[in-house]
């Protein structure tokens, strides 16, 4: 169902953020905003944005601009696995971005657990004065049953600690594709993937206080398209146990494939952008610096 959403249900939304009743879940639309500080370059944000930056500039062949994953198992089986790795550190910590509008607002209000598929660090730099336990997803490493890493940071710096130790008072940030920080990790390529993915069917991929934390919540989906395969899969699992409705999407322009997966789902399609939540959130400077972002990308 697509519906058109008032300031009075923004306002809704956003109070049940606010509540813990509903957990944002945040896509790589969300950095469409973000430019580097001294030349104004848009960072690279969506598939094929990244794809041509870790390409060297240049696009890669239609089967492979197909979506990122693909590509940077091409790139993985010629250069090696750490070619990904070193090119995504150096992506989100070699050079100064600006701040997502949407960061602002998570920085704002503290959600006590939020989503992030992206693999920047602006979402533990909305936190950075906060102590909080930070999830970062695993693939093709061996020594352990499961498909996580766990963080504790006390406000200065991260600690690595067992899911039984963990302070579930505390935030919860879950980057389930990784982060560079506190140590690179990532889920890029078709294999890490179908590894990751696999283990997360299986229950190996989120921690027990999370599978229980997660139950009869519902979720803002914010700078997601649905229209991958990939992505859909990981979104389902994680999603698991959620109250009805599911959710809620903001999609100003979904496809009929984006409207029938919704609709298996749960999740109602809300004819909005991220720009008219911020705005019922009062942050009309980071209206416009959405709306300036969406205009260079179109």
């Amino acid at each position: 169902m697509v519906t058109d959403m008032t300031q009075a249900s923004m306002n809704e939304l956003l109070d049940g953020i606010k509540s813990g009743q509903i957990v944002p879940y945040i896509g790589p639309g969300i950095l469409s905003d973000v430019t580097d500080k001294e030349t104004g370059e848009a960072i690279p944000f969506d598939s094929d944005s990244l794809i041509i930056a870790m390409n060297g500039g240049k696009p890669m062949s239609a089967r492979l601009m197909y979506e990122f994953p693909r590509a940077a198992m091409d790139l993985e089986l010629k250069k090696g696995r750490s070619y990904v790795s070193r090119f995504l550190t150096k992506l989100y910590t070699g050079r100064p971005w600006t701040r997502a509008a949407v960061h602002e607002l998570l920085a704002e209000i503290k959600p006590h657990y939020v989503i992030d598929i992206n693999r920047d660090t602006q979402l533990q730099d909305s936190y950075s004065s906060t102590p909080h336990n930070l999830i970062l997803g695993i693939a093709r490493i061996g020594g352990t049953d499961y498909r996580f890493r766990i963080y504790y940071y006390d406000g200065e710096k991260y600690t690595e600690l067992d899911q039984a130790d963990a302070d579930t008072s505390l935030p919860i940030l879950y980057k389930p594709m990784g982060s560079p920080v506190p140590e690179p990790t990532y889920i890029a390529s078709d294999a890490d993937y179908v590894d990751y993915i696999t283990e997360l069917m299986g229950g190996f991929a989120i921690p027990s206080f999370l599978k229980e934390y997660r139950k009869q919540k519902q979720y803002l989906f914010m700078g997601v398209r649905m229209t991958r395969d990939t992505e859909r899969m990981v979104l389902s699992d994680i999603i698991y146990a959620a109250s009805e409705p599911k959710g809620w999407v903001l999609l100003p322009e979904p496809t009929d494939k984006e409207k029938r997966f919704c609709k298996r789902q749960g999740i109602e399609i809300i004819s909005a952008d991220v720009g008219d939540l911020l705005q019922a959130a009062g942050m009309n400077s980071a209206v416009d610096a959405q709306g300036d972002a969406m205009q260079v990308g179109s």
